[in-house]
């Protein structure tokens, strides 16, 4: 198993050539091919040796990598996955695919589901510094993640708490305003109200004279003529 650095992420992808000999003269091409860093015509060769014999474990497995050098990362998880699920007894090939697959997911920011990978590839090789260097990478981002997404909801929690609190102050200072409102105005007391309430009688004492004094005129005249 050969190791190749990957310095964006600082992971590394595990390409395997063993056994190239028991393949399709395409495959041993794609081999040639993927080690002079031509991926697109190793990816080529690759797939017309899938299409002789679909059940390749080299060819499947050297087709993620091959893709996962082109970027193509959810093509190259595609095909780790098809690769594991090709029957072998060979607990190495089985860690190396589960080590790349780790590689394309945490590449799409799928990090825990490339730590189960990881997680799953050290079962299967426990010696493997390279899966046990992308793991504690990879779990180093989640902690973070997680540390990042606390921090955003505390701040969304104050944002919101600060919201209501606003509220509250309005009400109160609206009814403070009220407040001041009402003693602001004059207020009447016994000795005025008494006065205004005189005042009403006495008009209305004026009025009921007046009109018993028209009563009393209006008899007079009456009488006069009659």
């Amino acid at each position: 198993m050969k190791k190749f650095g990957f310095t964006i992420l600082f992971i590394s992808i595990i390409c395997s050539f063993a056994a190239a000999q028991e393949e399709s003269p395409n495959v041993r091409a794609g081999n040639k091919l993927y080690k002079a860093e031509k991926f697109t015509e190793a990816e080529v060769e690759y797939r017309k040796g899938l299409l002789k014999n679909p059940h390749s474990f080299e060819a499947t497995y050297n087709l993620g990598n091959t893709l996962f050098r082109q970027k193509k990362y959810n093509e190259a998880l595609e095909q780790y996955q098809k690769a594991v699920s090709i029957p072998t007894t060979d607990k190495a090939k089985l860690a190396s695919t589960l080590h790349n697959a780790g590689n394309s997911l945490l590449t799409e920011k799928k990090i825990q589901e490339s730590i189960n990978a990881y997680k799953m590839a050290l079962k299967l090789n426990p010696n493997d510094n390279e899966t046990r260097y992308n793991l504690a990478y990879a779990q180093s981002l989640l902690k973070k993640q997680n540390k990042d997404q606390n921090k955003n909801q505390n701040k969304d929690q104050n944002k919101d708490q600060n919201k209501d609190q606003n509220k509250d102050d309005n009400k109160n200072q609206d009814k403070k305003d009220q407040e001041k409102q009402n003693q602001q105005q004059p207020q009447m007391n016994k000795e005025n109200a008494q006065q205004i309430l005189d005042a009403l009688m006495q008009d209305e004492k004026n009025t009921m004279d007046k009109a018993k004094k028209q009563q009393v005129k209006g008899k007079k005249s009456a009488e006069k003529d009659w």
